[in-house]
C-alpha cells in the first residue's frame, strides 16, 4: 500500500550535524565542478563542440559545467526517439511509471544535500532556498506518482440498463519541457515526470544558465530505471532549438515555466497548425508576476514588514511569486515602511555558500543589468529608501532596494523586475488597496495582512490572483497544500502541485459497451 502524501521536511541548519552535511554537499559538488555533459537522446549520450557553460553567479569565473549544445538536427533525433518510445510507454501501467518516481524521490533524498549545494553554486541559492528547491523536487516526485494511482482506473460514469460506461485517461504523446532557471530543480523535475507519469515521452530544455542540474536529474531518471526515449535531453537556445520543437508536427503539448514575453510567444506559434499535424497543441504555462502584499490598518504591522521584506528579497527577489509591491493603507504607512527599511538595511549579502548571508546574487549580467536600470527608473518615479546599489566584479549582487511613495501605475508597479526590488505605494482605504492591487495585467500571487475578517473576505472574492494568502509572506507555495499557478498573464493557472494537473497531460475517452 502507498503512504499518504506529506510533503518533504525542510532542513534546520541550526543542527550541527545539519551543517556538516550540507558542507559535504558542496564538497562533493567541488570535486566534479568543470566537467562536461552529454545530450540524452534515445538514451545515447551525444557530446557536441557547441557547449552551454554553466558558471558561478556568486563567482563569475568558476565553471559549474560545460553542456552540450543541440541544433536541430539533433531535436529531430530527440522528437523521433520520443515518438518511437511512446509506442510502448503510453501502454506501460501506471504503476510501473509510478514506480520510477517514488525510487527517482528515494535516490535524490539520499542525495539532498549533494542538489541543495548544486543549486547553491549554480543557481547563487542561499541554503535555506535551495533546500526548499530540492525538497520540492522531492515533493513533485511522490505527489503526481499518487495522483497518477488516483486516476489510473478513470472517473466513475452513469451506465444504464445492458450498457456499461467507461471513462479514462489516455496520454497526449510527446511533450517539450521548457524550465526556468529559477527554480532548475523543482519545476524541472515536477513538470517533467508530470508529462511521464501520465504516459508521455518528453524532451527537456532546461534554462542555459541552469542546465547542470538538469543533466544530473537526468542520471537519476536513468538510475530509477526510466526506459531509453522516454526522456530526452536537449539543451539549446530558444530561438533554434525551442522554437524547432514548438512548431513541430509531432508536438502534442508545451510545458513552459518563464517569461510573460516567452510565454505569449509559445502559445502564438503553438496555436498554428503546421502541415502534418493533426491535433492541436495544448499548451500548460506559468509566466510572470507582479505580485502584492495589502496591509490594512488593523493588522500587525511587525508582521506586515518582516512578510514584506522576505517575500521581496528571499532568493533576490528572483521568484515569480515574489513580492514586488507592498500597498499599505495611508494610516499605518508610514510605520510600516519604516520598519521594512530597517529590516532591509539589516539584511547581509554575499557568496550563499557562506550561510551568514541573507541573500545571494542574481542569475546573470543581464539580470544584473536589467535591474539596475530599474533602480534608475525608481530613483524617477519614486523615493530611494533603502539599498539601490550594484556590484557585479565578482558576482552579480544587488543590494536588496526599496522604492517609496510611487504613483499605482508608475513602472515600477507594473512591470516585472525579476529581482531584489520592492515598489511601496499609499491607498486611502482597504479597498482603495485591493483596487491597486489588481491594477497589473497578472495575477499570480498576493497577500492580505489584516486582523479584519470582514476585510480578508472581501479580499478573498475580489483579489485577482491564483493563490491568495492571508497573515503571510506571498511566496512559499508547498506541492499539494497550496496548488500553485496563477491568472491573466501570469499563465494558464495550471496549479503545479494540484489535483487536477495531471490531467492537463492527458485526455479522456469514453468507451460504451451495449450489452
Amino acid at each position: 500500500m502507498v503512504q499518504p502524501y506529506k510533503h518533504e521536511p525542510f532542513t534546520d541548519f541550526s543542527v550541527e550535524s545539519n551543517k556538516q552535511s550540507y558542507l559535504k554537499g558542496l564538497e562533493k559538488v567541488e570535486s566534479y565542478l568543470g566537467k562536461d555533459y552529454e545530450l540524452v537522446i534515445g538514451g545515447e549520450r551525444i557530446t557536441t563542440e557547441d557547449k552551454i557553460v554553466s558558471v558561478n553567479p556568486a563567482d563569475k569565473e568558476e565553471v559549474i559545467g560545460r553542456v552540450s549544445k543541440a541544433d536541430r538536427e539533433l531535436a529531430e533525433k530527440a522528437m523521433q526517439a520520443a515518438d518511437e518510445a511512446f509506442k510502448t510507454w503510453k501502454k506501460t501501467k501506471p504503476e510501473v511509471r509510478a514506480d520510477v518516481l517514488f525510487r527517482a524521490a528515494a535516490i535524490i533524498r539520499r542525495r539532498k544535500d549533494e542538489f541543495s549545494a548544486l543549486l547553491t553554486k549554480e543557481a547563487g541559492k542561499p541554503w535555506n532556498e535551495a533546500d526548499a528547491d530540492t525538497a520540492e523536487a522531492i515533493d513533485f516526485l511522490e505527489f503526481y506518482a499518487r495522483q497518477m494511482l488516483k486516476l489510473k482506473d478513470g472517473i466513475p460514469v452513469q451506465s444504464r440498463p445492458n450498457e456499461f460506461n467507461r471513462f479514462n485517461y489516455i496520454p497526449l504523446g510527446i511533450g517539450i519541457i521548457i524550465s526556468p532557471w529559477n527554480f532548475p530543480f523543482a519545476i524541472m523535475a515536477g513538470t517533467t515526470v508530470a508529462a511521464i507519469v501520465t504516459g508521455n515521452t518528453v524532451l527537456l530544455k532546461p534554462a542555459s544558465t541552469t542546465p547542470v542540474v538538469a543533466a544530473k536529474f537526468v542520471e537519476v531518471m536513468e538510475e530509477a530505471g526510466l526506459p531509453k526515449g522516454v526522456l530526452n535531453f536537449v539543451p539549446g537556445s530558444g530561438a533554434e532549438v525551442g522554437d524547432y520543437l514548438v512548431d513541430h508536427p509531432r508536438t502534442r503539448f508545451i510545458s513552459f515555466t518563464g517569461s510573460r514575453d516567452v510565454g505569449v510567444r509559445i502559445n502564438e506559434r503553438a496555436s498554428k497548425v503546421n502541415e502534418g499535424q493533426i491535433w492541436l497543441k495544448r499548451v500548460i504555462a506559468e509566466m510572470g508576476g507582479k505580485d502584492t502584499i495589502v496591509v490594512d490598518k488593523e493588522a500587525d504591522l511587525e508582521l506586515a514588514a518582516q512578510s514584506i521584506v522576505k517575500s521581496a528579497f528571499g532568493f533576490s527577489g528572483q521568484k515569480c511569486s515574489a513580492c514586488s509591491r507592498a500597498v499599505i493603507v495611508e494610516d499605518v504607512y508610514d510605520q510600516v515602511l519604516e520598519r521594512a527599511v530597517e529590516l532591509t538595511k539589516d539584511l547581509t549579502i554575499g557568496n550563499p555558500v557562506d550561510t551568514s548571508n541573507f541573500m545571494g546574487p542574481v542569475i546573470d549580467n543581464n539580470a544584473f543589468n536589467k535591474i539596475m536600470e530599474y533602480i534608475e527608473i525608481g530613483k524617477q518615479e519614486g523615493r530611494l529608501a533603502a539599498g539601490g546599489e550594484g556590484d557585479n566584479s565578482k558576482g552579480f549582487f544587488v543590494q536588496p532596494t526599496i522604492i517609496a511613495d510611487v504613483d499605482p501605475k508608475a513602472r515600477v508597479m507594473q512591470e516585472e523586475i525579476f529581482g531584489p526590488v520592492v515598489a511601496f505605494a499609499k491607498a486611502r482605504d482597504f479597498d482603495h488597496a485591493i483596487e491597486i492591487a489588481n491594477n497589473t495585467e497578472y495575477g499570480l500571487t498576493g497577500a492580505v495582512i489584516t486582523n479584519n475578517r470582514t476585510n480578508l473576505e472581501k479580499a478573498r472574492e475580489d483579489f485577482h490572483v491564483g493563490n491568495l494568502y492571508f497573515n503571510r509572506g506571498c511566496t512559499g507555495a508547498i506541492v499539494g497544500y497550496q496548488p500553485f499557478g496563477g491568472f491573466n498573464m501570469s499563465g494558464t493557472d495550471s496549479k503545479a502541485g494540484g489535483p487536477d494537473y495531471l490531467a492537463l497531460h492527458m485526455q479522456g475517452k469514453t468507451t460504451s459497451e451495449a450489452y
